[in-house]
């Protein structure tokens, strides 16, 4: 066995959103051999790879092909990809931002804002978390940080927010800094530029990934985020009823506007049906079934998952708890959205880069 064996012997393996085999990529590093042992990291796109443990048989099984008597240690590590460079100036360490939103209030946003990010976390990726709903902060409840005050910083003259770290989570919102029986009585103008502010003089270090929990509608603080950063991609929520699909149709559209221009990574049906704790095994559309399915295969956008009405949903936000830390039943479903998106980020950042790419040697012709 030799390096260069173990190399011919994984280029069979492809990976199946770049159609390409995982050698040519260079996702196959740091090869030892010793005897029969062989070690290797397999270096994925993201730490949240869907298809982790497919990767790691279909590796083993091509290397016992060529050498039945190897055995195989593969490490997963990850280098989660990018289309943002250190050279730009507004968070230049986060490599994706990601703005979860909603065309209506009351569809769950915050919530799948922060089970999202609790499991990107966990899936071993570096998460920020920025509550952007001025009017109507929630996280810092639903995260039991609302009696934590956000640290100010002096760097070279000028003052920096520091994030709330929670559970490896970085973490901001209006509603850190403002009592929460105080209401906001801002006009548009205040509330982008508290966002800019929130964007622009914070120190979020280094970040695999930044979520935008954002305010319900289409007005001025979607277009300001847009605006003042660019973002990888949105999510929308919806609930399964017509009233909810069509306004998500709204939040579509408008990401949709040449001016805007936001890529849509997927449409999460929250709220799908009901499952009783006594009978598991049951579900009930009490909002109607599929209707946000149905969008999404109309506007050809990634259906990411569906998630049902939980009570320990409701209780997980009332504690302080997110109910993905808990309930293995939702750390699934949370797992295989989070999983979805992080993979259509790799795909769309692998084609941004190409075309990228093209455009420089282009240039240089």
């Amino acid at each position: 066995m030799t390096q260069e064996a173990i190399l011919k012997a994984l280029s069979v393996v492809i990976d199946p959103d770049f159609k390409k085999d995982i050698v040519s990529l260079n996702m196959v590093r740091n090869i030892e051999i010793n005897g029969n042992n062989v070690e290797l990291d397999m270096v994925l796109t993201t730490p949240a790879c869907p298809i982790k443990e497919v990767f790691r048989k279909n590796m083993t099984e091509a290397i016992l092909k060529d050498f039945p008597d190897a055995r195989v240690l593969i490490k997963m590590t990850s280098e989660v990809t990018s289309v943002r460079s250190n050279e730009i100036n507004i968070l230049p360490s986060v490599k994706n931002i990601i703005c979860v939103a909603s065309g209506k209030g009351g569809v769950g946003k915050s919530t799948v804002s922060v089970n999202l990010a609790y499991t990107l976390a966990r899936m071993g990726a570096k998460v920020g978390l920025l509550d952007a709903d001025i009017h109507g902060p929630s996280i810092p409840h639903m995260l039991g940080i609302k009696e934590i005050k956000p640290e100010i910083r002096d760097v070279k003259g000028k003052h920096y927010m520091i994030p709330i770290e929670k559970d490896g989570i970085k973490v901001l919102s209006i509603g850190l800094i403002v009592d929460e029986r105080q209401a906001l009585v801002w006009r548009g103008p205040m509330v982008t530029s508290a966002l800019k502010q929130f964007i622009t003089d914070t120190l979020w270090g280094k970040l695999d990934y930044l979520i935008l929990d954002m305010p319900p509608g289409t007005g001025d603080v979607h277009i300001t985020m847009t605006q003042t950063v660019p973002l990888t991609g949105a999510v929308i929520v919806s609930t399964p009823q017509q009233i909810a699909v069509a306004d998500a149709r709204k939040a579509i559209a408008m990401y949709r506007l040449q001016n805007v221009n936001v890529p849509i990574l997927g449409l999460v049906e929250n709220m799908a049906y009901f499952t009783p704790a006594e009978l598991p095994d049951n579900k009930y559309y009490i909002f109607g079934k599929g209707g946000a399915r149905k969008l999404a295969e109309e506007y050809e956008i990634p259906f990411l998952g569906e998630i049902p009405m939980i009570q320990n949903i409701m209780e997980g936000a009332e504690k302080g708890v997110p109910a993905s830390e808990e309930f293995e039943v939702i750390d699934a479903i949370y797992r295989e959205i989070a999983g979805n998106i992080a993979r259509t980020i790799s795909i769309k950042n692998e084609e941004k880069n190409k075309e990228l790419l093209v455009e420089e040697n282009t240039a240089e012709q």
